[in-house]
């Protein structure tokens, strides 16, 4: 009898086998799916996808030129990293690629399972492809697990033992070590746009074994309303919609003032400790920086939603007074320490009206980055040319000896000048003359640069004389 050819998880990214390459003609049959629990189950549980074609809002994986179904097609599942927010499918989907690639379904949670449960999970997988199929292990919350309990993994998804897809909400360049991510893909699942949302709401209502179906009680505003709720978890709004379906049926539609008394609001997704944070500030920040004071207003709104604080916020927008402002504005900084200044005074909720109005100036201030630009360039070539002197007339000479080296010689005080600008050289000796500062032209700047370059016409008109 002929030795047994690999599993389809065991083999190299590009082999395009297929159970029946594996096991000759009589191929067997995909794993049965795990029956439900007894007793009720959720309406998000209950419309669970049972193909890949029917999980929505995910053509980029899913659809016919989607990367899970380019890999399936090709035989050459690889080991993967669904990243994604709550309620967009990573569960699901994992499920069915393993029943499409005909691998057993095992499932974890680094939120519950240790060291013990891995070990354990890996000898089951060895001792099943002895036997044949191979082993889809998914493991929900991924980023949980500590960087050693990462390392484990790295043997078992090398030698093929078992096809990885961990699920996480976190961004994976942050939460995952690189030795695991190098050996896995990382693929992306969107938040579910309105168009999905409303595909769901359509299953809802729709009628299914012994449920006759029925319309969700909303007026067209409400069922906008309701989507908006769920901002993008699919699972969530399943929820949403099923304490509706539980409503008399008699129950006239719903306006969207009086859905939001029926159902809680949802608090908006935000960490303070993790990506989102991140995503909210450089969001505010590149708004001001476009001058468009309306999205960096909604930006800031978002931010004191989720919980930020304020403080952190302020200290942002100081610095993007001196950074993208600037000269343009000279006000904008001293302005900006104000707004901090009347929040540490005021505190929440009235502070924040202080920290708006300063939102909207940086929003609508000219914009300027030449001091930022002129800063940097200084301290390389401060570095550059070490400890180079200053030249000697601009040097004090309180003693004889100084006096007789030549310090302070020649000196001219620009006071005593036409136009009070003589025109001298305070660059160390040997040091051709560098322009730092190079002004934009806008706000404020535009005087300045005007004067500037009078100056420098002056100075070169002295240096020939």
């Amino acid at each position: 009898m002929a030795a047994r050819r690999p599993t389809s998880a065991a083999l190299p990214p590009g082999g395009g086998a297929t159970p029946a390459d594996l096991f000759g003609d009589a191929a067997p049959p995909p794993p049965p799916r795990a029956e439900p629990p007894a007793g009720p189950r959720p309406l998000a549980d209950r419309l669970r996808p049972q193909t890949l074609e029917a999980v929505v809002g995910q053509d980029q994986l899913v659809g016919p030129e989607g990367a899970l179904t380019g890999m399936l097609a090709r035989g050459s599942l690889a080991s993967m990293i669904l990243w994604g927010p709550p309620g967009v499918g990573k569960t699901t989907i994992a499920r069915l690629i393993a029943e499409r690639a005909g691998l057993v379904f095992v499932s974890l949670s680094a939120v519950f399972s240790g060291v013990a449960d891995l070990k354990r999970a890996f000898d089951e997988a060895r001792q099943r492809r002895r036997a044949g199929p191979g082993t889809l292990l998914f493991v929900d919350e991924i980023h949980r697990f500590n960087r050693a309990q990462q390392d484990g993994f790295l043997p078992v998804v090398e030698d093929g033992t078992v096809t990885l897809v961990g699920a996480t909400t976190e961004n994976p360049s942050f939460a995952l070590n690189g030795a695991l991510l190098s050996r896995c893909q990382v693929l992306v699942l969107k938040r579910l746009d309105d168009a999905a949302l409303e595909q769901l709401l359509a299953r809802a209502e729709a009628p299914r074994e012994d449920v006759p179906g029925r319309p969700l009680p909303l007026t067209p505003a409400a069922r906008a309303t309701l989507r908006a709720m769920a901002d993008g978890d699919g699972r969530y709004l399943l929820n949403l919609a099923e304490q509706l379906l539980a409503l008399p049926e008699a129950t006239p539609p719903l306006t969207p003032e009086a859905l939001a008394e029926l159902l809680a609001k949802r608090a908006a997704l935000y960490d303070k400790d993790r990506e989102e944070h991140y995503n909210l500030i450089s969001a505010l920040h590149k708004s001001l920086r476009g001058s468009d004071p309306d999205a960096a207003l909604y930006w800031f709104a978002r931010m004191l939603q989720g919980g930020e604080d304020p403080r952190y916020i302020a200290r942002r927008l100081t610095r993007f007074a001196a950074e993208d402002v600037g000269m343009a504005d000279p006000r904008a900084l001293p302005l900006a320490i104000a707004a901090w200044e009347t929040y540490e005074r005021l505190g929440s909720p009235e502070g924040e009206l202080a920290l708006a109005q300063l939102v909207v100036h940086l929003g609508t201030a000219p914009k300027s980055n030449a001091v930022y630009l002129a800063w940097g360039e200084a301290q390389r070539a401060a570095k550059e040319t070490g400890s180079l002197m200053p030249p000697k007339h601009i040097l004090n000479a309180p003693t004889k000896l100084m006096q007789e080296l030549g310090y302070g010689h020649g000196y001219a005080y620009d006071h005593d000048a036409e136009d009070a600008f003589s025109g001298q050289d305070y660059f160390p000796e040997g040091m051709p003359r560098r322009a730092f500062y190079r002004p934009a032209g806008r706000g404020a700047e535009a005087a300045v640069k005007e004067r500037l370059t009078e100056w420098a016409t002056l100075r070169a008109r002295k240096s020939r004389g």
